[in-house]
């Protein structure tokens, strides 16, 4: 029987139908990968002679040559999550910002510290001013206004992908930012409190823990 098995068995003739770059989970960074389509056949010493149907596709990394489920490009590569988060904390800052009334230089001056630390080297306050007075004047969205539908939909598109990449801690630390933004000039308005709500909601911080850090951040470190 075991000498049977040795020259009998199902084998794998693999067929790459794609590639590309993807975080491998093995290796622990980005990696190129192929997408590949396997055609199983019932082999007698080593000739193949029946078809047994396909199996995958799987994903092959180019460098530890293992095998994930497709589902592993699902995870964003390293330059591709630093590019969301990037967006993400632009995208909240710009929202903050213009739920003040008006752009304070304080919350300008904490708003572009945090997009720089996020990836924006060069930011300025008065580049974050001009972009928050020109969304006002695109849109007819009159400063400190409550967070609108177009608003919303904006917050949802940038955090939403990111969310689930993220740590807790990691959520947290971008509504923070949010946060932060909006004290710099004083107390949350309910224009800011309703931005950072729909932060939170994106981020899926549900809204008891919302509250919680929002009081956090009036805390001086």
């Amino acid at each position: 029987m075991l000498r049977l098995r040795r020259v009998a068995g199902t084998r794998t003739a693999w067929s790459a139908v794609g590639d590309g770059e993807f975080f491998c989970p093995g290796c622990g960074g980005d990696r190129n990968y192929e997408r590949l389509l396997g055609r199983r056949r019932f082999a007698v010493a080593g000739v193949p002679l029946v078809r047994r149907g396909e199996t995958g596709p799987v994903v092959e990394c180019a460098a530890c040559r293992r095998h994930y489920g497709t589902d592993a490009l699902d995870h964003p590569t390293t330059t591709r999550f630093s590019a969301m988060l990037r967006d993400a904390v632009h995208t909240v800052a710009l929202a903050v910002l213009a739920a003040g009334s008006p752009c304070a230089p304080a919350s300008l001056t904490t708003a572009a510290g945090a997009v720089r630390s996020a990836g924006f080297d060069d930011c300025t306050e008065d580049q974050l001013g001009a972009l928050v007075a020109a969304l006002a004047a695109d849109t007819g969205r009159v400063l400190g206004e409550p967070c609108g539908a177009g608003l919303a939909i904006e917050l949802h598109e940038a955090l939403d992908p990111l969310a689930p990449h993220l740590a807790a801690v990691g959520r947290e630390s971008i509504l923070l930012q949010g946060a932060r933004i909006a004290l710099a000039d004083g107390p949350y308005t309910p224009a800011e409190r309703d931005v950072l709500a729909t932060v939170g909601a994106a981020l899926t911080i549900g809204g008891d823990d919302v509250d919680r850090l929002l009081r956090a951040a009036r805390t001086p470190s």
